[in-house]
């Protein structure tokens, strides 16, 4: 990047906030180590105002954008390529809670926010932002917006779409869209909110929101139940929806292997049931006491087992023990990483086709790979899978990957869409399946999808590449 660039943007941000030397690996790598690419310089807006000038600067010299919040995205979305000719827009300065509206329950935060530090806000108000995920210690807003990010509790609230109110956006143009209203109800025209969020970025530049807040519930329980089965676990989820209700708001479903990862690499943390085919983790959260609520949790637990939909299960007796374990759910990708390169799905089904679903590509991916090993889990309540596979012990994990990872894609994505499912559930498009989505997507959606790229960013500025390509 030339010279007279890097001041066009040192005057935008001050010298301190453009960085162009050095190590920037923190910023021009992914959380993976999968994609790293080289940034003419990583940009560091402090406000709104300072990222409507970065882009007229942009405009300017001809960069293109890529923005960044945690970096903590899995399909390569967030980093630069590697032209040297593109702005890394890191939002991590922009981390204010603008406002709380108790009365109104909503939040409006920068994009920059933590994911925690947004959740702590609303609790210090005695209210409770429900958008939860393993990475919300160092995940920000702007990127769950970006991503439409779902999480553990979506059964009970929805995906980051779902909590949205309202938006503030720096447009391919450099102009500001004030969106943050408050409004539950706002039919004004086309839903500008919706264009933007699940967008990855490339059509302008989230620089902050306006969330739902929910009050706090008075009880949570949590709970673990072994099945012998998919079809058992669906069946689960069924009775505990009806007996439950509003109050289930999670329900998440881990394969053996996947906890066998977590005890391998982790034997620190509990595992209060013996190893069973399939292990579930219940919770509920409502606004009885805490006796009613373990009481009425109880009794579902009972009849499942008189159903013989568990053979075993066990309840939290405390806060603690609770956390313990949503521990071991969200330490399995972290397991998975330990134990070596994978190939990650992150899909989407309905639920009812679940059961089959694992049951026939299981044995495919088994025909094909022999001792191929599936680290399946996810937010089986939300049709949301994680169906990862892992080399064949014994084979070398990153020569599998290499080697392997058309073909699997392959076989999974084929069997997705016969089930009528989305080869992408929460985790977004980026690099990693952008040409998967023109294979998988209609003639007709890709070019709605392209013509409205062409008109909010027709210099496809806006973190080019990422999602679809605009050249057909």
């Amino acid at each position: 990047m030339n010279l007279e660039a890097l001041e066009a943007l040192r005057g935008c941000v001050g010298p301190a906030q453009v960085l162009a030397e050095g190590d920037l690996s923190a910023w021009e790598q992914d959380w993976r180590k999968r994609w790293r690419g080289k940034a003419g310089a990583v940009v560091r807006p402090g406000s709104t105002a300072e990222v409507a000038a970065v882009v007229k600067a942009c405009i300017e010299f001809g960069l293109s954008i890529v923005p960044q919040g945690g970096n903590t995205g899995l399909v390569g979305g967030g980093v630069p390529d590697a032209s040297g000719r593109q702005v890394l827009l890191s939002l991590g300065r922009m981390n204010r809670v603008r406002d709380i509206d108790s009365a109104n329950l909503t939040l409006t935060a920068e994009a920059g926010c933590v994911l925690q530090a947004v959740q702590q806000a609303a609790e210090e108000r005695n209210l409770m932002f429900p958008l939860s995920l393993a990475a919300e210690g160092s995940c920000t807003l702007g990127g769950n917006l970006a991503t439409n990010a779902g999480g553990t509790q979506v059964l009970r609230y929805g995906n980051a779409r779902d909590l949205c109110l309202g938006l503030e956006v720096v447009t391919a143009e450099g102009e500001v869209w004030s969106g943050l209203s408050g409004l539950r109800k706002d039919n004004t025209g086309y839903d500008l909110r919706d264009l933007y969020v699940g967008s990855e970025g490339t059509l302008g530049i989230i620089t902050a929101a306006t969330m739902k807040l929910v009050p706090q519930p008075a009880a949570i329980t949590t709970a673990l139940a072994a099945v012998d089965g998919m079809a058992q676990a669906v069946q689960l989820l069924d009775l505990a929806r009806s007996r439950l209700g509003a109050g289930l708001t999670g329900f998440e479903v881990m394969g053996r292997f996947a906890l066998d990862l977590v005890a391998r690499h982790f034997p620190a943390l509990p595992r209060p049931l013996p190893q069973a085919p399939w292990t579930v983790l219940l919770e509920q959260s409502d606004n009885e006491g805490e006796a009613q609520a373990r009481s009425r949790f109880e009794a579902l637990l009972g009849e499942a087992l008189e159903r013989g939909l568990i053979s075993d299960a066990v309840v939290a007796e405390s806060l603690a023990q609770s956390q313990g374990l949503w521990h071991v759910r969200e330490s399995i990708p972290l397991a998975q990483s330990e134990e070596g390169p994978n190939i990650k799905h992150d899909i989407s089904l309905p639920v009812s086709a679940v059961p089959q679903f694992v049951a026939s590509t299981d044995a495919a991916l088994e025909a094909h790979f022999p001792g191929v090993r599936l680290v399946d889990f996810g937010h089986l309540g939300d049709g949301n899978l994680h169906y990862n596979v892992q080399a064949p012990p014994g084979q070398d994990a990153a020569l599998f990957l290499a080697e392997q990872e058309h073909e699997v894609n392959r076989i999974v994505f084929d069997a997705v869409m016969s089930f009528g499912g989305s080869i992408s559930a929460e985790h977004g498009v980026g690099v990693l399946k952008r040409d998967e989505l023109v294979e998988r997507k209609s003639a007709v959606a890709l070019d709605l999808m392209r013509r409205i790229k062409r008109a909010l960013d027709p210099a496809n500025r806006m973190n080019p590449g990422r999602v679809l390509s605009i050249d057909g």
